[in-house]
This record gives structure tokens, C-alpha cells and sequence, in this order.
């Protein structure tokens, strides 16, 4: 996480050359102090580890193999560096990288598809998000988790509208984020937080370990209906 007075600290990985420089031309624009620019998966790795930003984001496919090597990659940087946030960026919907990224731990996770790159303040928040520790995942990622069902699935026991607040909330919106997208009233939105807290059973504890227990939940139930 950034110390207070400076920028935020971020390293992309791209190894298209065009949309490296474009997405670190935007970063900067917007406030960011990118300390390096790298074309494939180890130098990204390397780089990451060096400078130990706030914040990695990268292709999915990247050299060496140009299969997932940014994935993995990033998969290496948050056992070795938990406290760096890593934000996914994928020509593809592909909800089974999510759940390899989030493990047991969806603080500092965030993955979108490139077309959003050109929605900067979607893509500039998505940044802020994950270096402050939180998440942010593509709309369409899970929507596509939203529409899986089986007959066991833990998130029957919601409402509709709960799913819908469910949703929002792994996508990594506040409260009041989440009252502006669904056209509600916050306090409506903590009506339904706190039901679907009682609903998936999650104990009395502090308020954001709950959400973060409540988005795994939703995420590993979307994960097993594939």
C-alpha cells in the first residue's frame, strides 16, 4: 500500500509494445508513477520483485510461451509478495483465472478485459482498488459467475436482488457504489448485506472480513458450476 504524499507505484507487463506504452501513458496521466514497462512474463516477475510496486498489471498472454504467463507470473509475485495488488487484463472472459488469483485471498485482485482500458476512470479506479488493498473484477466476469447455478449452489438461498448485491460487492463496489449502480438507497443496500451475511451463515466478526468471506463464497460456487 502507498505511503501518504506519494504516487502510486505500478508496473505493467504488455507485450504488445503499443498498448504497453498507451497503458502506461494512461497511468501516468492519471497520477501513477510506472517504474517499469516490461514485454514478457520473467522480466515482469523480475522487475516486480525489484521495485516492489502497489500495484502489477499485466496481459494474460505473454513470452515466453504466450499461453498464461502473466497469470502465473502474477501468481508467483503474490506468494512471494502478498502486499502487492495485481490487476489481470485479458482479451478473454475467463473466470477460472479469477479463482486462481483470489486463492483464499481476494484483497488485491482485479481482472479485466482490455476493452475496459479505454474506459479510463473504470480502468483508473480498477488501479486505485486493487493497490488500496481491495478488488475489482470485470462486470462481465461476473455476470458470467452469476448465471451459473446447480442444486447445491450455496447462493439459491438469496434473492434475486441480493445475487445482484452479491455481485456488485465481489466486483469490489463500497456500499455506496453499489446503491448508485443498483439505483437503491444505501440504506437499502446494508439491508441486504446483512441478509446475505445471515443467509451464507457468516459469524458476527468485523464487517470487511465478512464481505471478503461472502465474495469467496460467490466466487468458489460460480467456480464449481463450470
Amino acid at each position: 500500500m502507498a505511503d501518504a504524499g506519494r504516487p502510486l507505484r505500478v508496473v505493467v507487463g504488455e507485450d504488445d509494445v503499443l498498448l504497453r506504452e498507451g497503458i502506461a501513458r494512461i497511468l501516468i496521466e492519471a497520477g501513477f508513477d510506472v517504474v517499469a514497462r516490461c514485454g514478457d512474463a520473467d522480466d515482469l516477475l523480475r522487475r516486480s520483485l525489484a521495485h516492489r510496486p502497489d500495484v502489477v498489471v499485466t496481459d494474460v498472454q505473454m513470452p515466453p510461451q504466450r499461453q498464461d504467463d502473466g497469470v502465473r507470473a502474477a501468481l508467483e509475485l503474490r506468494r512471494r509478495e502478498p502486499g502487492i495488488g495485481v490487476l489481470i487484463l485479458s482479451q478473454f472472459c475467463e473466470p477460472a483465472y479469477v479463482l486462481d488469483l483470489v486463492g483464499q485471498r481476494p484483497e488485491g485482485v482485479g481482472y479485466l478485459l482490455k476493452e475496459r482500458v479505454g474506459d479510463l476512470k473504470v480502468f483508473v479506479d480498477a488501479v486505485h482498488r486493487v493497490a488500496a488493498g481491495g478488488s475489482a473484477l470485470d462486470p462481465e466476469v461476473v455476470s458470467r459467475m452469476l448465471g451459473r447455478s446447480r442444486r447445491d449452489d450455496p447462493l439459491q438461498v438469496l434473492s434475486p436482488r441480493e445475487q445482484l448485491v452479491l455481485a456488485a460487492m465481489a466486483e469490489g463496489r463500497s456500499n455506496l457504489g453499489i446503491a448508485k449502480t443498483l439505483y437503491t438507497s444505501q440504506a437499502s443496500v446494508e439491508k441486504h448485506v446483512t441478509a446475505i451475511f445471515r443467509k451464507l451463515s457468516l459469524a458476527p466478526a468485523d464487517t470487511e472480513h465478512r464481505r471478503v468471506q461472502a465474495v469467496l463464497t460467490y466466487l468458489h460456487a460460480g467456480a464449481r458450476a463450470r
